[in-house]
């Protein structure tokens, strides 16, 4: 049997209201196409039934899979076990594909994958929807990126603050993913930081087609991106954070110059979020976390520390960017944290200028 093209991942948790119309758009992939719709221990809704549904409807293209509830990262975790795409890509149930950039994104891999010049990582770009007000905003990258053909890192150009690569642009072959072992935790939140972070090292080719494919739902008050629900899981952002910092020991890409300043880059991104919303959260403990470090024997926090970077016209202003003053025992190893912080500490890479960061 001819291998599917592409492996469409889609995490499902309570998500009946709004899930119908994510698979109808990945449904317009035709056979190419493999959707694993995974019901991660849903049970206050429809969910399980509505995979089903789909999977007895569609046999050749839909898969469901029911687990016990282990979160958004699990259910990636089993997309990429059981998956059996060249491609692998994660839709969230509440988000959806455009179809017109699907049909063109498959056709152009298609000719690839005839070639024999299929990429490691196909990348478009992505829209925030934000259907409360009904605005919208495009994420694309341009300025980054060749167009339309194969490139590898050495082509890649300066990434703006708000550019980075995320979930929702990417297609990484699913061989890529295996290889680098990666293995998302269980009940965390934005583990999509380590989808996207893991694996590039693990890239040897890229193509990027300026198409605005992925459309990312805004809006909903229990989303995991909505500012106060945030503030309230600092401590997975922190898990997030460490997790990036141990899997990559970013001194051994010194000779991949820019691949490893974009890692660089996207640390000092997260560890930048962790900051803003330790101090939004402003709790004793969410400040002692920051300021207050310990021996090594015991439970150690991570402090926060304020480098300054030039501003507009030549002023100096805070910089709002993670540094471990001591060995850290309970959030980060101290090793790795004390490789990273002469990496990223001092560049003023981050200006807290009021900047809304993209997640």
């Amino acid at each position: 049997m001819q291998q599917k093209l592409i492996t469409f991942a889609v995490p499902c948790y309570n998500s009946a209201a709004y899930m119908r119309h994510c698979i109808e758009t990945l449904l317009t992939a035709g056979e190419q196409a493999e959707i694993i719709l995974v019901d991660d221990g849903s049970v206050k809704d429809d969910t399980p039934a509505i995979c089903d549904e789909y999977a007895a409807k569609y046999p050749t293209i839909v898969k469901a899979i029911h687990q016990e509830n282990g979160g958004h990262g699990e259910g990636v975790n089993q997309g990429i076990r059981n998956a059996t795409g060249l491609y692998y890509k994660v839709v969230d149930s509440d988000d959806w594909l455009d179809t017109d950039a699907l049909k063109k994104v498959l056709e152009r891999l298609t000719t690839l994958v005839a070639r024999g010049t299929a990429p490691d990582l196909m990348i478009c770009n992505y829209v925030y929807e934000h259907v409360e007000d009904g605005t919208s905003h495009t994420v694309r990258y341009t300025n980054v990126f060749p167009q339309n053909r194969l490139f590898d890192w050495v082509h890649v150009r300066r990434f703006r603050p708000d550019q980075n690569l995320l979930m929702h642009s990417v297609m990484y072959r699913t061989e890529v993913l295996r290889e680098c072992g990666m293995v998302l935790p269980k009940h965390t939140f934005y583990v999509d930081n380590i989808f996207v972070y893991q694996p590039l090292p693990y890239v040897k080719s890229m193509y990027y087609m300026d198409l605005d494919l992925y459309r990312y739902f805004i809006g909903r008050a229990d989303q995991s991106v909505n500012e106060s629900v945030m503030v309230g899981r600092v401590d997975q952002q922190l898990r997030v954070t460490r997790h990036m910092i141990d899997c990559q020991d970013l001194d051994a890409l010194k000779g991949q110059k820019r691949l490893r300043a974009y890692m660089v880059h996207y640390l000092s991104v997260m560890m930048a979020v962790s900051d803003i919303f330790l101090l939004l959260d402003g709790s004793a403990e969410a400040l002692r976390a920051y300021f207050i470090f310990r021996d090594s024997g015991t439970p150690a926090g991570v402090p926060l520390s304020l480098f300054h970077g030039w501003g507009r016209k030549g002023k100096r202003q805070p910089n709002c960017l993670y540094s471990v003053l001591s060995r850290p025992v309970s959030v980060f190893s101290s090793q790795k944290m004390y490789e990273t912080r002469r990496m990223i500490a001092f560049p003023p890479l981050f200006r807290y200028t009021g900047y809304v960061f993209p997640f």
